[in-house]
């Protein structure tokens, strides 16, 4: 039989994106509808309660509506809605999903992994629980939000923490939180993540960056009449706080070459940040997805080869491909490495710890 590799295995399928999502909220309960490994995979990234029906092959054989029924009843027992997530192989069957769960509090996702990547499964995930602005709704909408990420956690508190400086509230995140509250949000939105822009009410913008954090939140400000000042005055601190330490940093030492792996915006944003506070030259820039994107192993191993980079932003993939490079984790997955602290990459706290991290490691080696 001829060997058939994964055409991605950098980066997770769109069953494992919608998984993602609705695993971000509250209040709902998540069954992946699929075999153990559909399970595993997306269970080892999230570290979430999500259930699955765990296929066999006789199921797949005979049909698995039996099996999805008595699974969904079991969960449903808590009292919560259920959303179902088809992986590739009921898809394939074409079974009557709905009809098998007709008369229960359950909404079917159709994300196969074969769909596309992460952030088509986000996305119909999304669609799915269809996020709605609040007629009289006056607080503002978080965007982007991925359990995934290893900065979703900090990129929340961090939100929080700025709209809450300027005098403003939270109507709803997407994807955390209350599941009821998507219908309440904001008609204004802040993106951690321009990756996974949900399109609900009207961008303010990017928080990653001072620049921009200064910018989207200013946007805001204006819709609500509210005080951006703070948040300005934080931006400024900041700004001269890593200017000072980088440049006693390059008094001592040469700007570093950087390669740079992650997803589109976060991998573009550690990029301009590197260049500006560094004089950084960044000798590879991979995202992970989007035109271009870096989709092999050996692909992120010779692109590391060729670039010789004294710095590498990424994940476990990349420090595996050159455990001898000095490197930062900008990206999933993140083995062998305890995270407790809800560290964000967005707003004032997100740039600081970037560069705190490259400070501390370039320094180090």
């Amino acid at each position: 039989m001829p060997e058939c590799p994964c055409p991605d295995p950098l980066w997770p399928c769109a069953m494992t994106g919608a998984v993602a999502c609705l695993s971000g909220f509250t209040g709902l309960e998540v069954v992946i509808h699929g075999s153990s490994g559909c399970y595993f995979y997306p269970a080892s990234l999230l570290k979430r309660p999500v259930h699955a029906t765990l296929l066999v092959e006789d199921e797949v054989i005979m049909g698995s509506e039996e099996r999805l029924r008595s699974v969904v009843s079991e969960v449903a027992s808590s009292g919560l809605p259920v959303a179902v997530v088809l992986s590739c192989v009921p898809a394939v069957i074409g079974e009557d999903i709905r009809g098998a769960l007709d008369g229960m509090d359950v909404f079917v996702v159709d994300s196969p992994g074969f769909a596309g990547r992460m952030e088509e499964g986000y996305m119909r995930a999304l669609a799915a629980v269809a996020p709605e602005v609040g007629a009289e709704e006056e607080g503002l909408t978080i965007d982007g939000l991925n359990p995934v990420d290893p900065f979703y956690l900090g990129n929340l508190h961090e939100t929080q923490r700025l709209v809450t400086l300027v005098g403003g509230r939270v109507a709803a995140a997407l994807a955390a939180g209350p599941l009821e509250q998507v219908k309440r949000c904001g008609a204004v939105t802040l993106q951690t993540n321009p990756d996974l822009a949900s399109g609900v009410g009207r961008a303010a913008g990017s928080l990653l960056g001072l620049e921009a954090t200064v910018a989207a939140i200013s946007a805001a400000a204006d819709r609500w009449d509210l005080d951006p000042t703070p948040v300005v005055g934080e931006a400024h601190a900041a700004e001269e706080r890593i200017d000072h330490l980088c440049d006693k940093f390059l008094s001592r030492h040469d700007p570093p070459a950087v390669a740079v792996f992650g997803g589109r915006a976060y991998a573009d944003f550690a990029a301009r940040a590197l260049r500006r506070y560094l004089d950084a030259e960044i000798v590879c820039l991979a995202p992970r997805n989007g035109e271009g994107a870096a989709v092999s192993l050996e692909g992120v191993q010779d692109l590391i080869a060729a670039a010789d980079p004294d710095l590498i932003l990424g994940s476990s993939y990349e420090h595996a491909a050159a455990p001898g490079v000095p490197y930062v984790g900008l990206t999933f997955p993140q083995r062998g490495r305890v995270r407790l602290h809800a560290r964000p990459i967005v707003g004032v706290e997100g740039t600081l710890a970037l560069m705190e991290a490259v400070l501390n490691v370039c320094g180090q080696s």
